[in-house]
């Protein structure tokens, strides 16, 4: 439920510039003036946190519902998602049969088109598969598609792909690559089996990413140099499933090093926020969620997450990671990668979508969607 209160959030906002300690005042859905002082310490006050809203780039579902269950199901998973925290996202995809895909794709398309006051903004589409490998499908449907770029164009004209996620080493990977890149789109690689002399060629064409690091791709062993390696030497965006399930957390720290512009993400699936117990995903596959963590029902797969970007958050400052670097992962990073003007930074002039934490343990007070309360 949405609210209009006259009370603007008052605590540690974090800026570009710094903490400041202070009031945020609003003008409509926008931020029109921070009444604050610089505030070096903001641990010393025990006052709120206001970070910007956290973005997520790669998301399925939430709350029982996914990507495939029509423009009702998408708006509810959104809403799940907006009351912990995240102001911005693009749906994801999966591998699923060529009407499923199309049909989800116009439904994102519908609801980005008209959101509701109390749901994220829909950025685009993330399209993950079916352009991948078949020998490196996770818990992806195995109904992939070689590249196709009369089939990607048409997607393109139903729903903006915002990102999409191609196995360049599939026959005509290169090429969609680069069709992709030049109609907009974050073109990154993933499950994906490429040599890293392949990958070279894939990011000198228009690839820029990496779709959830260390998992669905070769590895990073010393002696057998992976997709995950060719990451860990060259790449400069990369989404982290940040879990602590996905990956370990010695290695999320490695690529928190090496990776200038890694930033969160969560994968999560219809399973998030529901209790534990077995589930049907969109594809009729079974899945069993236990706490955060969501396998097939074989067990031999992690299928998505279970945790929210607010989850995502705790678990990098629990890393050691301070409260603003954390958020940088979690929402200016994002931003960036898609040149977003008015998300990702609270400054005079971007949109008033933020959200404050009590500072002691990192729990939700406030979320604010575009200059609205909506927890």
């Amino acid at each position: 439920m949405t609210s209009h209160p006259t009370q603007p959030p008052r605590g540690n906002i974090l800026t570009p510039s710094g903490w400041m300690l202070g009031t945020i005042a609003f003008d409509g859905p926008r931020i029109a003036a921070l009444d604050a002082a610089p505030c070096l310490r903001p641990e010393e006050n025990g006052l709120p946190l206001i970070l910007p809203g956290f973005i997520d780039l790669h998301i399925h579902g939430g709350n029982g519902s996914d990507y495939a269950d029509g423009e009702d199901g998408i708006r509810a998973f959104m809403r799940y998602h907006a009351q912990q925290g995240t102001v911005a996202l693009t749906p994801t995809t999966s591998t699923a049969p060529i009407p499923v895909i199309e049909t989800a794709l116009a439904d994102i398309a519908r609801v980005q088109s008209g959101p509701a006051k109390d749901e994220p903004v829909v950025l685009g589409a993330h399209l993950e598969g079916p352009f991948i490998n078949p020998g490196k499908l996770g818990a992806q449907s195995d109904c992939t598609l070689l590249p196709d770029l009369d089939l990607a164009a048409r997607w393109m004209k139903i729903c903006g792909l915002r990102i999409a996620t191609v196995a360049p080493e599939m026959p005509g990977g290169m090429e969609l690559t680069s069709a992709l890149a030049a109609m907009g789109c974050r073109v990154q690689v993933g499950h994906s089996l490429a040599s890293p002399e392949l990958l070279a060629r894939a990011f000198g064409s228009g690839m820029v990413g990496f779709t959830h690091l260390f998992n669905g791709m070769s590895g990073a062993h010393h002696r057998d140099a992976g997709v995950g390696a060719f990451a860990l030497a060259h790449g400069d965006y990369a989404e982290l499933i940040s879990d602590m399930i996905h990956v370990d957390r010695t290695m999320m720290l490695a690529a928190i090093r090496a990776i200038p512009r890694l930033f969160a993400i969560t994968d999560a699936t219809a399973a998030a926020g529901l209790p534990d117990g077995r589930y049907a995903s969109s594809d009729d596959q079974a899945v069993i969620k236990t706490g955060l963590t969501v396998m097939t029902e074989d067990g031999r797969s992690l299928a998505g997450s279970a945790i929210t970007m607010l989850d995502a958050y705790r678990n990098l400052v629990s890393l050691g990671l301070s409260p603003a670097r954390a958020s940088e992962l979690c929402s200016t990073r994002q931003a960036d990668y898609l040149g977003l003007e008015d998300l990702g930074r609270l400054t005079p002039g971007r949109s008033a979508s933020l959200v404050v934490l009590n500072q002691r343990d990192l729990s939700i007070q406030e979320v604010w969607m575009r200059g609205v309360k909506i927890r």
